[in-house]
């Protein structure tokens, strides 16, 4: 129990602090410190959260699930997670959101790729690693861990559409308009056009590589590689 409620302090100093740092503190952290000065400190304070987070969730041990998905759900969680590891791809490049110089006068461009999808690409690439993890296993420590990550990748992307409208102004309000926050909201309500949804070539091949990794690593029963080479047969 002790250390249930550790991990659960630990998984709210990381997912606080990231969102504190992000939005309400960040402006001013900034004019006292400078771009640079803010950037290490959110880096240290991201690296040691997230060291206790995994230090907490060790320390717990394992004990049976109260719920763990049935065999037919694992490949179906897979392929989301594959869905997932492509918009994390696609995220890292050309992102009108992320904090570097000209990167909101993308927000004044076409959107294409995943950026058609959702206008927050990164965050629910998260958010759906959080979801698969939940329908999973419902163990005390995964179901922290889970549910923390999703809170961070919501209420992140909520606190970055109101942050960006107050730094850019117009150009994101107009960005928001021909965006949309849940996946494919804006081609199923023909604001974009189902093309410019397609991801890019880089996006799926980074996604994909991601994926196999790690399923290979972490989840061998779903794996193509281990598959292959016969390392996830019993």
């Amino acid at each position: 129990m002790i250390d249930t409620a550790g991990l659960a302090l630990a998984t709210t100093g990381f997912v606080g602090s990231h969102l504190a740092l992000s939005h309400p503190l960040r402006l001013r952290l900034v004019q006292n410190l400078g771009e640079a000065g803010f950037t290490a400190l959110y880096s240290i304070v991201a690296i040691l959260t997230l060291g206790w987070v995994i230090l907490a969730y060790r320390a717990i041990e394992f004990s049976m699930p109260l719920w763990i998905a049935p065999g037919w759900w694992w490949p179906v969680a897979s392929a989301v997670m594959l869905f997932a590891c492509v918009l994390l791809a696609g995220s890292l490049i050309r992102n009108p959101a992320f904090p570097v110089r000209g990167a909101a006068k993308r927000a004044g461009e076409p959107p294409r790729g995943v950026y058609a999808i959702t206008r927050h690409p990164m965050n629910w690439s998260f958010a759906l690693w959080a979801l698969v993890h939940i329908s999973l296993s419902w163990s005390p420590r995964n179901l922290i861990v889970a549910i923390g990550i999703l809170v961070l990748a919501m209420a992140g992307s909520i606190g970055q559409d109101r942050k960006k409208r107050s730094v850019v102004g117009q150009n994101w309000v107009d960005y928001e308009r021909r965006t949309s926050f849940v996946p494919f909201a804006a081609v199923a309500t023909r604001k974009l056009a189902w093309r410019s949804a397609f991801p890019g070539w880089i996006a799926l091949g980074g996604g994909l590589t991601f994926w196999l990794v790690a399923t290979w690593l972490h989840a061998p029963e779903v794996s193509p590689i281990a598959t292959l080479t016969g390392a996830g047969l019993d």
